[in-house]
């Protein structure tokens, strides 16, 4: 058995909700937390590891509840089209760099949409510890009853079922489900969790009534939806980055990729009309934010990443700043972008800092009111109980 490790911290925010603590001591065996303490209490153990955060603020890893590792987020329609036609090396190669942006913001936890047949164990061979990242995958997006048999295979976390168009599409790309096959795929589902996309009153009513587990997005979906979600206990996964990139952009007349303080604009084409209809549609996705909150809705918080101008990692910061937006304390945002999403995916390794879990945690440098914003800038990254050996706060730049 390993010696005890103990851990500072100045600030201390666990993820289950609770207020921030000041001064608290971790101890650590095996990786797993064993004990949390005020600092003051400390035991004395001459010649115990103490590592000395009493300048920074612990929190647990995030989650990102809505992913796609192998789509190109560029504004650029030749990238995204070519990321689309990509060679299994080449998915390869772009799973693993969005998998690095994802840990470098401390996102450990994804649930996927992609098809990751092969392509997750290629990558995993290469990974030593200190680098992981949990992924959950619904084997592809379910749009059709043949689709939802084929491209979801048994090895599969979850499922992952397009009811409705995504809130920027302006029509549906294909056929939709109806309300029947939705029940009968929802029937047959082995066990496994539901993640439904629908937009609007009907949909979402459809998709709660047929027992589904999650709804992402619900842009339009209305107070009695929301009731009925805070009722069954079905996870609310809101995605409101797609509204605000969606304001950006019409604003400027192009596609705006998030970058937190930049902003990068690809030329489009102006769309009269556009900038007013985000704007409302923003306005109403905090306006029901808010009001799940009060109602209890249970949240969990989804980028979307890999969709244009959603960038894997960076945008969870984002998503974050909106929660806060619509009325979440800090706290109850950090419990939403950690535990909840952990625990709805089946993320053991990950989620609240409690004792008898997994000591993997984000380290960021300064006040607690700077927070989310920090999170883009981490001063470390502990898996395990022992610093990332993947995560470096000024990375070393090589010439080729």
């Amino acid at each position: 058995m390993s010696e005890t490790r103990f851990i500072v911290a100045g600030k201390f925010i666990d993820g289950s909700g609770a207020g921030v603590r000041r001064n608290v001591f971790l101890a650590v065996q095996d990786g797993i937390i064993t004990a949390i303490g005020s600092a003051a209490d400390l035991p004395c153990n001459d010649g115990a590891a103490i590592d000395d955060f009493s300048h920074c603020v612990i929190l647990p890893a995030l989650v990102d509840c809505s992913v796609s590792l192998t789509r190109s987020p560029s504004v650029d329609w030749q990238v995204r089209r070519a990321a689309e036609e990509a060679d299994f090396a080449e998915k390869a190669a772009m799973l693993e760099r969005h998998i690095s942006y994802c840990h470098a913001y401390g996102v450990l936890g994804v649930a996927v949409s992609d098809n990751l047949t092969g392509l997750v164990g290629r990558y995993q061979p290469g990974l030593a510890p200190g680098s992981s990242i949990d992924i959950r995958s619904s084997g592809g997006l379910c749009w059709s009853l043949q689709d939802c048999a084929t491209g979801n295979p048994p090895g599969a976390d979850f499922l992952k079922i397009d009811y409705s168009s995504n809130i920027e599409d302006e029509e549906p790309p294909h056929l939709r489900l109806n309300q029947e096959d939705l029940g009968r795929i929802l029937q047959h589902r082995g066990g496994k969790k539901a993640v439904v996309v629908a937009n609007g009153r009907q949909q979402v009513t459809e998709a709660i009534a047929a027992g589904c587990d999650a709804i992402e997005q619900g842009y339009g979906m209305g107070e009695d939806n929301l009731r009925k979600m805070a009722e069954q206990e079905v996870l609310w996964i809101p995605c409101l980055l797609r509204a605000k990139n969606g304001l950006d952009s019409a604003g400027t007349s192009g596609d705006v990729c998030c970058r937190f303080s930049q902003r990068y604009v690809a030329p489009g084409k102006p769309n009269p009309g556009a900038e007013a209809f985000w704007k409302k549609m923003l306005a109403e996705q905090l306006t029901q934010l808010r009001l799940a909150r009060e109602l209890g809705v249970k949240t969990a918080v989804g980028t979307g990443a890999g969709s244009v101008g959603i960038l894997h990692g960076e945008s969870m910061v984002e998503e974050m700043k909106l929660f806060i937006k619509a009325g979440y304390s800090l706290a109850e945002t950090i419990r939403c972008a950690s535990e909840n999403g952990a625990r709805f995916f089946g993320m053991e390794q990950l989620g609240a800092l409690t004792v008898g879990r997994k000591a993997t945690f984000l380290i960021t440098r300064g006040t607690v009111q700077q927070l989310p914003r920090k999170l883009s800038y981490l001063e470390g990254i502990y898996v395990d109980g022992a610093p990332s050996i993947t995560y470096h706060k000024n990375p070393v730049k090589t010439v080729l």
